[in-house]
Formats: C-alpha cells, sequence, structure tokens
C-alpha cells in the first residue's frame, strides 16, 4: 500500500500524516511526504535564491519529520518539488501508482469548508486515486467504520471492490448509505440488489445498509450524518448530484457539527 501525503508542515498536515501512518499496512506500506514549494516570480534575480533556500529549509524539516515517525516502523520517504500543489501531487501518485492521497484540510471547518479550499478540490480533480480528506479534528483512534455513499449506478463496482479490500485491511466495519429522493418499487428493489450482489460477491462480509428518504442526497447524508459517527465517510467523484450539492451551493450539507469526520473521495 503505497501512501502520498502532501505536507506543508502546519498542524493539519502533520494530523494527516499520523493519520496516514495508522492506516498504512506496517509491513508492506509505506507513505511518501510530498512537499511543494510554489513561487510567485516577481524578481528573477532574487527567485534562485529563494527557491534555493526553500528547499534547503524543507528538506531540514522533512528529515526531522521522518526520523520523528521512524518509531511507526512504517517506511517513509519524501520528495520536495517546485510547481503547482495540486498538479505536482497528482503527477507524483501516478508515478509510483499511489494507492491513496491523505491531505489535511486547511483548517477545523470540515467537509464543507475542505472542499471549497482551491488546493483539495483541484487536488480531487486532477488525481487518478481516491484522496482522504482529513479534518483538524479527526481522530483516528475512535473510527469503527467506512460509510460508502452509492447511487447505484454502473461506475460503483471498481469503488465497491476497493472499500471492501481497504475495510478489511483497516479492520473497520462497513457501511452502505443509499439517499432516495423518490419511493417506489423500482427504488425498493435497486435497494434488494445491492444486499444480493454484496452477498453473493463477498459471502463472508456482514454489511449494513442504510437508505434515507429525502428531498434531496445533501438532506439525507446530513441525516445519516446526525444518526451516526465514528466514521471514514466514502463517495464518488462522479457522483454529481450530491458533489454539486457540497461543493457549490449554500443550502449543502450543514457540517458544523461533523467536523472530525474524514472524507474519502473515490476517483
Amino acid at each position: 500500500m503505497k501512501i502520498i501525503v502532501p505536507i506543508d508542515f502546519s498542524e493539519n498536515s502533520i494530523k494527516a500524516l499520523e493519520f496516514a501512518i495508522s492506516m498504512a499496512d506496517k509491513k508492506h506500506g509505506k507513505i511518501t511526504l510530498v512537499h511543494v514549494i510554489e513561487v510567485v516570480y516577481d524578481f528573477a534575480s532574487q527567485a534562485a535564491i529563494a527557491v534555493d533556500s526553500m528547499f534547503k529549509d524543507g528538506e531540514k524539516l522533512l528529515k526531522e519529520i521522518t526520523e520523528k515517525y521512524k518509531a511507526s516502523n512504517v517506511a517513509i520517504d519524501y520528495l520536495i518539488l517546485e510547481g503547482n500543489t495540486s498538479i505536482s501531487v497528482a503527477r507524483i501518485a501516478d508515478e509510483i501508482n499511489a494507492t491513496l492521497i491523505v491531505m489535511g484540510t486547511q483548517g477545523a471547518s470540515g467537509i464543507k469548508k475542505a472542499l471549497i479550499g482551491t488546493t483539495t478540490v483541484n487536488l480531487i480533480k486532477e488525481a487518478n486515486c481516491p484522496v482522504l480528506v482529513v479534518p483538524a479534528k479527526a481522530n483516528v483512534a475512535e473510527i469503527r467504520k467506512v460509510t460508502l455513499a452509492l447511487e447505484f449506478a454502473n461506475h460503483e463496482e471498481k469503488f465497491i471492490d476497493w472499500i471492501v479490500d481497504m475495510s478489511r485491511r483497516w479492520e473497520l466495519n462497513l457501511e452502505i448509505l443509499h439517499v432516495q429522493t423518490v419511493k417506489g418499487f423500482k427504488e425498493h428493489l435497486s435497494i434488494l440488489g445491492i444486499e444480493g450482489f454484496l452477498q453473493k460477491k463477498y459471502p463472508d462480509l456482514q454489511v449494513r445498509i442504510h437508505t434515507f428518504y429525502a428531498e434531496s442526497a445533501s438532506q439525507g447524508l446530513d441525516l445519516y450524518l446526525q444518526e451516526h459517527d465514528n466514521m471514514i465517510l466514502v463517495m464518488c467523484h462522479e457522483h454529481k448530484n450530491l458533489w454539486d450539492q457540497i461543493v457549490q451551493k449554500s443550502q449543502s450539507i450543514q457540517m458544523a457539527y461533523h467536523t472530525h469526520i474524514p472524507l474519502l473521495i473515490m476517483n
């Protein structure tokens, strides 16, 4: 399992690193810290000196961090790059065939603000692997389950396989969440269908399926979060309706009480 952690030496990025260490396979896991230097070239004559200083400072701090977490028994290396953070991190993830990117939020404001942040949104768009957004208040010791929000679409099968594998590695319970905006026989059959699919493909897997009826996908998700806690919430980037409601609309999910819930975006 290869995990990338973008790091800017802030408290939130260190939190993400600690989260990644807890999720990494101790025998075969590897974490790569990626520190990206973004420079605005106002004065070309000063740019080279400034970049050189940033590289030296960054390498010093990265060495200190890898030494500090050596006792975790997870292999940790690092890269320092110059460029755009989201593009650079996504490119490195492709080059090393990363399993997961774990990224801290810019503040303790939860999923709503985290996704509004430009770097986070752009990284999710650029990355070809899943991105785990870790809020500042997240506590890995309290996490008990992984909740996968599904729309019952064709593209979701590969995500189910990935999450089943990860939930087993992380030794977390798996739950499925489906929000229905209409009631009917067709929707009922869909629920029975996913239950049958999971039982047939993973006969030894215990999965709870939650169905919430709501006027919108975001309202249904908010209802679920009011009743459930201690989880990693998983969404697919291709869930256009739910994604748009969370990222773009002012009436999107009110995350004030959910600032500790990590959000895993499947790409």
